[in-house]
């Protein structure tokens, strides 16, 4: 974006862009709706730790402190509130997947399972702020979760979901890319390599830093030998759009009983993809996904064309982060990054209002005195769902069609009484310059008038 922002990593949309913005959350959550999806929202504050249980992100998280700290018997500040290893420190979400854990735990009595939840929000993180990049930024997750056991189809489930709303997104194609945990590490453990989440953390910078780099890290790091090194990478190679890579995965000759698991969860979810949304998905075995709470199907989204903005939608299964006791809730899950996407689609001119104002109408007035009756045609036009506002002041007609088309408003509704106090409308389409009779009871606007359009450009 050309705009500079006062706060860096801080967005602040204008109104045709937030239009824009509004339907694409619209959009996410009607398509997550129609798929059995509950709506929720959680706290914006958790305590560090429960946020640090996901992974090594500490230098990311925003903690939060009263510019008063408390007070102990009326004397010192605690200095406890205010120690930034304090496990009970409070500390903004920096993504939606922690909270989500944390209130099926405190609200497992009242949820019914499988719990199907969708949560639209805003999350922090402090990183250093680029396109696809911000310090506040709203995600969009949808996510299954189970009571002791989660039905293997919930991991396709949720990736038609997604393929379904990213298509009705004006952002183009997009490739979801998915692998699996148990494939990659029971594949390690195959080769010798133990430290399987050592050798997860290495292949994740491939894309990064490039194949002799991540092999000379597993050599040098993790004390893989040359040879094991290849195959790591050789496995990270194999990508196809149907399950193809089952037999290209065993022709590397590794075998081993978690990494068999693992083929035959990833060529469920690749080969129902590849059935009901061809072209949308493929198996990628170079995908890690750094959080160490995954523990099966894992999934990364790119934009075709825009692959150098990253991920814009991922996720995976778990199954181990949320427990109560002896009881635990395994899940699986995507995350649209919704800033991100509005950050390109705004920067690349992808998409674009038809008017940056909601109002349909707008109601000119010939005297001050009209005010009072306007009102009445706007509350009539309301009324039907036409959205409308009044002129405030009676200024030449010229004017106040000059306001309204640079407000982008469509129509311009003129009232005139006659000598015998008897009103006559007339509407004037200000783009063709058309102007008809009209009465406020009937009148409507075409449809795609009636509320500022998203087109894709």
């Amino acid at each position: 974006m050309s705009r500079k922002a006062s706060l860096s990593g801080f967005h602040e949309w204008l109104p045709a862009e937030r239009i824009v913005e509004q339907h694409v959350l619209d959009t996410l959550r009607n398509t997550f709706e129609l798929h059995g999806f509950s709506s929720i929202e959680t706290r914006a504050v958790e305590t560090l730790g429960q946020l640090l249980r996901k992974g090594e992100i500490d230098k990311e998280v925003y903690a939060v402190s009263r510019l008063q700290a408390d007070t102990e018997h009326g004397a010192a500040k605690t200095q406890k509130a205010q120690d930034a290893q304090d496990p009970n420190r409070l500390a903004l979400h920096f993504d939606l997947t922690v909270p989500f854990a944390r209130y099926v735990v405190e609200n497992a009595g009242h949820l019914s399972f499988p719990f199907r939840r969708y949560q639209i929000q805003k999350v922090w993180r402090g990183e250093r702020p680029q396109e696809g990049r911000a310090r506040e930024f709203t995600q969009a997750d949808i996510d299954v979760v189970g009571d002791g056991t989660l039905p293997f189809r919930s991991d396709v489930d949720v990736a038609l979901v997604m393929a379904e709303a990213l298509g009705a997104l004006p952002i183009g194609d997009f490739t979801i890319r998915i692998n699996n945990r148990k494939l990659a590490e029971g594949f390690y453990r195959g080769l010798g390599l133990e430290d399987t989440a050592g050798v997860l953390r290495n292949i994740d910078k491939l894309e990064k830093i490039g194949a002799d780099e991540v092999s000379r890290l597993l050599q040098s790091e993790l004390g893989a030998t040359e040879g094991q090194a290849a195959q790591a990478l050789a496995l990270a190679a194999i990508r196809t759009e149907d399950t193809s890579f089952v037999e290209q995965v065993r022709a590397l000759g590794v075998t081993h009983e978690l990494l068999e698991e693992g083929l035959e969860e990833l060529a469920g979810v690749v080969g129902e993809l590849h059935r009901r949304a061809p072209g949308r998905a493929v198996a990628d075995l170079s995908i890690a996904r750094g959080l160490d709470y995954y523990t099966g199907t894992v999934y990364e989204t790119v934009l075709v064309g825009h692959e150098q903005l990253g991920s814009i939608c991922s996720g995976g299964r778990y199954d181990a982060l949320a427990s109560k006791g002896n009881r635990t809730f395994p899940g699986v899950g995507l995350s649209i990054g919704v800033t991100r996407l509005m950050m390109r689609i705004f920067s690349q001119e992808m998409a674009r209002a038809s008017r940056s104002v909601p109002t349909a109408v707008y109601i000119a007035l010939t005297h001050d005195d009209d005010w009072s009756a306007a009102q009445d045609t706007a509350q009539s036009l309301r009324g039907r769902g036409i959205p409308a506002e009044v002129a405030v002041s009676a200024e030449k007609f010229g004017k106040q069609i000059k306001y309204a088309d640079k407000r982008g408003i469509p129509f311009v509704w003129f009232t005139s009484v006659g000598e015998d106090g008897t009103a006559a409308h007339q509407v004037k389409d200000i783009r063709s310059g058309e102007q008809v009779d009209a009465d406020p009871a009937t009148w409507t606007p075409p449809a795609e008038d009636l509320r500022p359009q998203v087109l894709a450009t």
